[in-house]
């Protein structure tokens, strides 16, 4: 499983890179990989406020819907397009094809680094 060491990750699989005062919001690869072929990303509001936690998009493919959240508090300020008519992109390139970027009100919290996340996920598959 492919989990860049320069990203970092949420316990909802997002991976979060921030790039000029903006994160940049995706999914992982384990959670593309759990998904299986979306054929639908979407439902970002930009221009939204929207609190850490809360549901900023939603992901959907031949066999579940899932909601992508937001690292942090602030507003969301573009939606990558290219998502629209192709959402497989979050399949092939999934640290490449982000979804949302939001810009913060502040630095966001709790956020894993590459090994918090592989751990988080070793603990998740062991649980009952």
């Amino acid at each position: 499983m492919n989990i860049p060491q320069d990203l970092r990750y949420t316990a909802t699989h997002e991976w979060v890179r921030e790039e000029e005062g903006l994160l940049v919001v995706g999914i992982t690869d384990h959670a593309q990989e759990m998904l299986g072929d979306l054929v639908f990303a979407g439902e970002v509001e930009v221009g939204r406020r929207i609190g850490a936690g809360e549901v900023a998009a939603v992901v959907e493919s031949v066999k579940a819907a899932a909601d992508v959240y937001a690292p942090a508090a602030g507003e969301i300020v573009a939606f990558n397009d290219a998502l629209s008519s192709n959402p497989q992109l979050l399949n092939q390139k999934p640290y490449e094809a982000w979804i949302f970027k939001l810009r913060p009100n502040a630095a966001p919290q709790g956020l894993l680094d590459a090994a918090g996340y592989r751990e988080a996920l070793g603990a998740q598959k062991k649980a009952p």
